[in-house]
């Protein structure tokens, strides 16, 4: 099947970007309602998008949304995905105890129990 270089199916591109493990996963997402091309929520996977398009997934424990900048034929290594969108995804603010949490290995470790 010949596809456009200017634009692709939104499962394909889900696939080859990397935010999911298997092209059936991308298609059960996007079938189910829980992708958003530009804010409005799709029903299948054939949808296809274009670069500029923000994507909002909802998945099982994050919601990202992604600017697609770019389309491959074919899924690459680990790496590669990335090149394919623009994270634009609040990332959470670092917990403000953070900084002052202790690094000494005796206070991390859990308590020792005493014998019965």
């Amino acid at each position: 099947m010949a596809t456009e270089s200017n634009r692709q199916r939104i499962d394909r591109w889900l696939w080859h970007a990397r935010l999911v493990r298997t092209r059936d996963a991308a298609a059960t997402l996007a079938g189910s309602g829980y992708v958003r091309v530009n804010g409005t929520r799709i029903g299948a996977p054939s949808r296809m998008i274009r670069a500029g398009d923000v994507i909002t997934l909802a998945l099982t424990r994050s919601v990202r949304v992604v600017k697609v900048t770019g389309f491959v034929e074919r899924r690459g290594p680990a790496g590669s995905g990335e090149g394919l969108y623009e994270d634009l995804s609040k990332v959470p603010p670092a917990s403000a105890d953070f900084a002052t949490r202790s690094t000494n290995p005796a206070k991390l470790a859990p308590p020792k129990l005493a014998p019965p």
